[in-house]
């Protein structure tokens, strides 16, 4: 065999095996994240603060009344709004809500933070059954659910505390700046707070650590993966968190539309987003 064609040859298969691994690399690298928008509802609401996606009935619950968000004035009210935007039952539950904020959903309760008290509504009846007072609680905010049992912060005070199903309540961390949005994850809770995204340990003791410190101020939460996270900024801003990247995603305050504390529907992708002064329902189809 002649040397040229040895050559040629081998020549053919290194870029073979070169395009190959470009392929490779091509296929496995990240595609960049968007949001790109889905539907959004009419201005029905009044200050729609937090949503939260309830794959059992595939329902988004709404929480509404924040105008005057520190005020017991009785205007609050939860919404019921369909995957698809249509709105199912904008007055779901109303009366005995001042201004409620984040929501969790366990053991067919609706579980419901307004101001200084958590209101635990069933599901099945659509009525508050138990109003928990919170010795102490200044601005109660997000709320969140491992399964087992629930967790809520206060944002004004810095505080965070675990909750039983029944009302039981614990402070477990004192240390948290503006905490707002909650999240668990594999056993772990999450938080963002004035110094960034902070995951917990799952012992007991609930030692901290800040895995992001570029959002910082954050409102509402979705986790991903353990390592992906979806993060907004009340002001208008939502961001992609992949590891040690972050990408703002969504910037809508030129427009003066908040994005407030956001939900997630899983099986299709959705970020969900409360408006609040916009008074209306915003949902985006993320890509990542």
């Amino acid at each position: 065999m002649k040397p040229s064609f040895l050559l040629a040859a081998a020549a053919s298969v290194l870029l073979g095996c070169t395009g190959n691994q470009q392929n490779k690399e091509a296929a496995e690298a990240p595609v960049s994240p968007t949001l790109t928008l889905s539907w959004k509802t009419d201005t029905v609401f009044t200050g729609s603060e937090s949503t939260l996606y309830d794959p059992a009935t595939d329902v988004i619950y709404v929480s509404n009344g924040n105008t005057k968000a520190g005020e017991k004035d009785n205007d609050g009210f939860i919404s019921i709004v369909n995957p698809d935007g249509t709105v199912k039952d904008l007055k779901w539950v109303e009366g005995n809500l001042h201004a409620p904020k984040g929501m969790a959903l366990l053991g067919g309760k609706l579980y419901v933070t307004d101001i200084d008290e958590i209101k635990i509504i069933d599901i099945a009846t659509a009525s508050i059954e138990k109003t928990v007072p919170v010795d102490s609680a200044i601005f109660l905010n997000d709320l969140a659910t491992d399964g087992q049992q629930l967790y809520f912060s206060d944002s004004r005070a810095g505080k965070i505390y675990s909750m039983t199903p029944e009302g039981n309540y614990t402070n477990i961390s004192a240390t948290n700046p503006n905490v707002n949005g909650l999240e668990c994850y594999d056993g772990h809770l999450y938080a963002l707070d004035g110094d960034g995204l902070k995951k917990f340990s799952n012992d007991g003791n609930y030692t901290q650590e800040t895995i992001n410190a570029e959002v910082t101020g954050g409102d509402g939460l979705v986790i991903l993966n353990d390592s992906t996270f979806v993060a907004s900024r009340w002001h208008g801003e939502i961001f992609f968190i992949r590891g040690a990247e972050t990408t703002v995603i969504l910037d809508t305050q030129a427009d003066k539309s908040n994005t407030a504390d956001i939900g997630f529907v899983s099986g299709k992708n959705l970020v969900i987003v409360p408006t609040f002064l916009k008074n209306e329902v915003a949902a985006y189809e993320l890509t990542y």
